[in-house]
């Protein structure tokens, strides 16, 4: 594995075409919510953090979204369904994860010694995984601090037991979003990538994080049931 992680790979142009036509979008629309939820911010403040990072792998859709459920002021008494409620959640979610694993990889990437850190040549002999660990960490951490954001005003809680709360509230939420982004990313670069370029697509490639916006939507698809059921037993507030 570590040997097809360092293969000299050679990418279509038209491939890197795409990607960088993927990556300027999602920016666009990153770049034009961040404005618009400081001219128009939403209720709960963590989410003028929240929505310009759903962007970055929504994309259109989530513009979309954020025009018809989010984008405040919302109307008094205006009726959610339950399923936006979920999107939204899991959106909430699926932000900290974007944030940690973009964060992760491009510090493995400009300091290789983090993957070491982290594992790398002791616990793991490939790199990719000791920088998932990076990654899960800061995920974790910038998801909780999310919903610690978020989950204190709600319930008017303490530091101490708003923590206690963000944690129970997103730990399942988080691990389901990266269970489906790290099985997503395992697929295209231990099996797509290698049979069709002859090794793993670099992190520094426009086609890597093509991939990752793509495993990101495959990361809300299985984060969405862990709302789900958060949400009805109450342990996650509607947002």
């Amino acid at each position: 594995m570590s040997g097809a992680a360092q293969a000299v790979v050679h990418l279509p142009t038209w491939s890197a075409v795409v990607a960088w036509a993927s990556l300027g979008i999602a920016g666009l629309f990153a770049v034009w919510t961040t404005l618009d939820v400081a001219r128009r911010p939403p209720a709960m403040p963590v989410m003028r953090v929240v929505w310009p990072l759903t962007m970055l792998f929504g994309g259109a859709l989530w513009w979309w979204f954020y025009l018809r459920w989010g984008r405040g002021p919302r109307p008094d008494g205006e009726h959610r369904p339950h399923w936006v409620s979920v999107a939204t959640g899991t959106s909430h979610c699926g932000a900290g994860c974007t944030a940690g694993d973009v964060l992760g990889e491009t510090l493995v990437l400009l300091v290789p010694g983090v993957a070491v850190a982290a594992g790398y040549r002791t616990l793991v002999a490939d790199e990719m995984y000791a920088r998932w660990a990076v990654d899960f960490v800061l995920a974790y951490l910038i998801g909780i601090a999310l919903q610690y954001a978020a989950i204190v005003p709600m319930r008017h809680l303490t530091p101490g037991r708003g923590l206690l709360e963000a944690v129970k509230a997103d730990t399942l939420s988080i691990a389901s979003w990266q269970l489906g982004m790290y099985g997503s990313m395992a697929v295209v670069q231990v099996i797509l990538a290698p049979a069709w370029v002859g090794g793993r697509l670099p992190v520094a490639s426009p086609q890597f994080w093509a991939a990752m916006q793509v495993a990101m939507l495959v990361g809300f698809l299985t984060s969405a049931p862990a709302n789900t059921w958060l949400l009805r037993r109450g342990i996650k507030e509607p947002m």
